[in-house]
């Protein structure tokens, strides 16, 4: 093969592999513009992880809710400008946080590399190092996403599954946005980690069918517990470990708890409701088998309608579109 044809080769083999990993997301993006760019988005996150073990849950689920909505754009860490409010002030993301942890690292990165390594990018790879503490990566992250311009948070209904949610509903908004059955199954698993208002599941425990009733499918001791935990479940400031006994660290113990009617949310308990989401619930006990599902459920959900090439920009803060 002459120098011409074996450049042609290569060229079309990457441009294959470009479009496989996610419309033009790879592995080590910035691996010439800022060699060190992912690991200082590790170092700042695992500094920050270190103090505060409930930082994964937190950036995971800015990841998730940044993805659903108009794609992983970064678009949810956008601020409000005039009257026309952002997703940030959207109900459901009201209670999010870890925004400053995002803010350090992209100020240092402004620092390092200016104008290269976009907020999007940055919110998949901490959302990864931040539950993957002084262990190897749990997941790959590539790379090569642009910030969106726009944030409405209009554009949060129909997109970002809800804690209330049946299984044909979250069915349907996850196969809106490419992603299966097994991905609905392995990503709700990311409720191994993290705390829970219980404005988001009170209903199960005290009014389910407006007759002052439990919802029957939340076993019987575990809904008399979370009562005791969530005496005024209008206090916003009450939460409740999501995984039960388990809620610090990221494992498979949540399948074990859902089979056992312990899943707190509607949304989790809807899983049962489906045969074969039911039998993948019970095959993700195994931790090993989770971890290989759930690493490929990321994969396809951080390439979610992302933005690459020369669509949307590299924003110098997070907070603010470039002016």
């Amino acid at each position: 093969m002459n120098n011409a044809c074996m450049l042609l080769f290569v060229l079309i083999v990457v441009g294959v592999a470009r479009t496989c990993n996610g419309r033009g997301l790879v592995k080590n993006f910035y691996k010439m513009t800022c060699p060190l760019a992912e690991k200082t988005v590790r170092d700042i996150t695992w500094s920050r992880v270190a103090t505060n073990s409930a930082l994964g849950a937190k950036l995971l689920r800015v990841h998730y809710h940044d993805c659903f909505v108009m794609g992983c754009d970064a678009s949810l860490l956008l601020d409000t400008v005039g009257t026309v409010q952002s997703e940030k002030e959207a109900g459901p993301n009201l209670l999010l946080s870890g925004f400053d942890v995002i803010d350090d690292i992209k100020t240092q990165l402004e620092k390092d590399c200016p104008g290269v390594v976009s907020c999007a990018d940055i919110v998949a790879l901490a959302a990864r190092d931040s539950v993957s503490f002084r262990k190897r990566p749990l997941w790959d992250v590539l790379t090569g996403r642009r910030d969106g311009k726009v944030s409405l948070a209009s554009n949060i209904n129909g997109n970002l599954p809800s804690p209330f949610s049946d299984f044909a509903t979250l069915q349907q908004l996850f196969a809106k946005k490419n992603l299966n059955v097994n991905d609905l199954v392995a990503l709700s698993g990311a409720h191994t980690i993290g705390k829970a208002h219980c404005g988001t599941f009170s209903k199960r425990l005290f009014n389910f069918t407006a007759n002052g009733d439990a919802d029957p499918s939340l076993d019987t001791r575990y809904a008399n517990f979370l009562r005791t935990k969530c005496p005024n479940p209008s206090d916003p400031a009450t939460t409740v470990e999501m995984d039960p006994r388990s809620s610090l660290s990221f494992d498979s113990h949540y399948y074990q708890a859902l089979t056992q009617k312990q899943g707190l949310f509607q949304s989790d308990a809807a899983l049962l409701t489906n045969i074969g989401s039911a039998r993948l619930a019970r095959q993700l006990q195994n931790g090993n088998a989770f971890m290989v599902q759930f690493a490929k459920s990321m994969l396809k959900m951080g390439a979610i309608e992302v933005l690459t090439g020369n669509a949307g920009e590299i924003r110098k803060k997070c907070r603010v579109v470039n002016p």
